[in-house]
């Protein structure tokens, strides 16, 4: 488990992480959302020890990460621009996480160099910025480490490959437990892997909860009413967090799980209703507007 409490971090004039506290179990896959500046990067650069919080705790597994090499062994940090060697090539990057990680599963390694048509002897500094983020991944994969840490993953990578990487999350989380750690600016991208989901922004926590527990207790519904009586009386009933009407259909977003709304609409008399699922964007807006933010301008332009 990695827990990050209260921790701060200023570079001069800039707040760029500011008080935040999260909890990452293990086996889940956590995602952290935010705008450009929000403080992923910054945020992710202490949790895996290469900046040292200037408040605060960041503990894995009950170790405190700064400094500390038990620590540090149980995670693979994948930035947002990878670093490798000047004029190295796959095969130079193998010989050399070989002798950091003692677990390096090198035979995979070039199994993957394969399966992505990454050459093992051409000049990493050629590729293109996909290609290496899907080395980066790679060697992230096969360093073996119980937490793998991303900074903009997806990043780069065309939609094919982006799910053939989330396949491959899947296969090492069920295979040895891995627990990835992903941020991006991008919701859509986290929505089909993610367990938790937090969001950034302006260095603080807005927002930190269980994806499954926001879908289960968050439903949209349609409906028309046959008169305004009916219409007021389902909106006594209802714990309301957005209401749109188009003509006379009304779209809600609601709190409650499905069956509790199918049963307070059984007591209205309606032309048309019916509940429908919502995505992640739809339940962050709604969330977030609630607490007088306009997500929209956060982390969906």
């Amino acid at each position: 488990m990695i827990r990050i409490e209260k921790v701060s971090k200023r570079f001069e004039e800039i707040q760029a992480v500011d008080n935040v506290s999260l909890t990452i179990r293990e086996g889940n896959v956590f995602g952290l959302i935010g705008t450009n500046g929000a403080g992923k990067s910054t945020l992710l650069r202490m949790v895996a020890g290469s900046i040292r919080q200037d408040a605060g705790e960041i503990s894995i597994d009950e170790e405190p990460v700064f400094n500390n090499v038990k620590a540090l062994r149980e995670f693979y940090f994948i930035p947002d621009e990878p670093y490798f060697f000047a004029n190295a090539t796959p095969v130079d990057m193998e010989k050399y996480m070989s002798t950091v990680y003692l677990n390096f599963a090198s035979a995979p390694y070039y199994e993957y160099l394969k399966k992505f048509d990454l050459d093992r002897k051409r000049k990493i500094s050629t590729f293109s910025k996909g290609m290496k983020k899907q080395l980066a991944l790679i060697c992230g994969i096969c360093a073996n480490t119980k937490y793998l840490i991303c900074d903009e993953t997806f990043d780069g990578l065309d939609p094919v490959m982006r799910q053939s990487v989330k396949s491959i999350f899947a296969n090492h989380m069920e295979q040895r437990g891995l627990t990835p750690v992903i941020a991006s600016h991008n919701l859509r991208e986290l929505e089909d892997i993610c367990d938790h989901v937090g969001l950034l922004h302006k260095g603080g926590v807005l927002l930190s909860k269980d994806l499954l527990d926001m879908k289960c207790n968050i439903q949209k519904i349609q409906c028309v009413f046959t008169t305004p009586e009916e219409e007021e009386r389902a909106f006594r009933s209802l714990d309301i967090l957005q209401k749109e009407k188009r003509g006379s259909l009304y779209t809600i977003t609601a709190r409650g799980s499905r069956e509790e709304i199918v049963g307070r609409f059984a007591c209205v008399d309606t032309v048309f209703f019916e509940v429908l699922p919502l995505s992640l964007e739809e339940i962050f807006i709604s969330e977030t507007e609630v607490a007088g933010y306009d997500v929209k301008k956060l982390i969906l332009s």
